[in-house]
């Protein structure tokens, strides 16, 4: 089986463990990208910045199509709740694996982070957790960082993995990894593959679509780094992801996600899809 040979050899660092609290960026929460939203007058750029990329560069296109998914503000708020740790409700690392073996039980539902080394990964899950700042997700400048399965538990609700990255520096056993967790794992919900948002997809990106589409794994893009792109790029590789989603795939959603680690563009409205395809959003339409 090909599937992610192409990429053997090359991967992403330990990634996570406790370690001191800090405190949480103010772009973290909901409240304070709204607040800025309205005083910089950028419409939803932050929030959802997809129809923000659309609205400058296409005037007059519609923000969403239908079916896609737009949660309200409530929606967006429930899913924050999640996000960010209190009484009663943990969010914490949980253990890491290199073989399936190892992996806690699959008892709650789970979604797992894959992408080529260097996309920006644990920097985007680190974002995620940023109410939770307890919750330290390891960020090296060095690509090939993350060499395991790092597992993260949200309360009672669901799992995050954030698995190791494919092409440069690749654990050596990360195919039979990450083959072995795709098709095993039971109580996976949903994929996360990120692209490059300053780049888009690439040849290793293809394999792992190929991977998925084979494996008959539910997944949706994400498109990382959008703060280092203009947004003429911006548009060209979203409309390319979307040309290809719409006649390469199956099991992709069709929407595509973007997202900036640095400025929470599209954060918030990532935590609300992965609330929302744990089962933990049940006012928002099926995706």
């Amino acid at each position: 089986m090909r599937l992610l040979r192409a990429a053997r050899g090359r991967g992403r660092g330990p990634g996570a463990g406790p370690g001191p609290c800090r405190r949480p960026p103010p772009l973290a929460a909901l409240s304070e990208a709204l607040r800025l939203e309205r005083s910089r007058r950028s419409g939803s750029a932050l929030v959802f910045p997809l129809q923000g990329l659309a609205r400058c560069l296409l005037p007059g296109a519609e923000a969403a199509a239908p079916g896609l998914f737009q949660p309200d503000l409530a929606a967006l708020r429930s899913a924050e709740r999640l996000f960010a740790a209190g009484p009663g409700h943990a969010v914490a690392y949980l253990s890491s694996a290199v073989r399936m073996e190892h992996a806690p039980p699959p008892a709650l539902p789970e979604v797992c982070f894959i992408g080529r080394s260097n996309v920006g990964k644990s920097s985007l899950i680190r974002a995620l957790f940023a109410l939770s700042p307890a919750v330290e997700v390891r960020v090296s400048k060095t690509p090939g960082h993350t060499k395991k399965m790092n597992f993260f538990k949200v309360g009672k609700y669901f799992t995050l993995v954030d698995m190791p990255g494919y092409g440069y520096r690749a654990p050596e056993d990360f195919v039979e990894m990450v083959e072995a967790y795709l098709q095993k794992r039971q109580n996976l919900k949903r994929t996360f593959l990120l692209v490059d948002g300053v780049v888009g997809l690439q040849k290793t990106d293809h394999i792992a679509v190929e991977m998925l589409e084979e494996f008959g794994i539910p997944y949706v893009m994400v498109l990382t780094k959008i703060d280092r792109a203009s947004k003429g790029l911006l548009l060209k590789n979203v409309l390319g992801i979307q040309e290809f989603v719409k006649e390469k795939t199956q099991g992709c959603f069709p929407q595509p996600f973007l997202v900036s680690s640095v400025e929470f563009s599209g954060i918030h409205l990532l935590r609300c899809f992965i609330a929302h395809v744990t089962g933990n959003l049940p006012t928002v339409e099926d995706s």
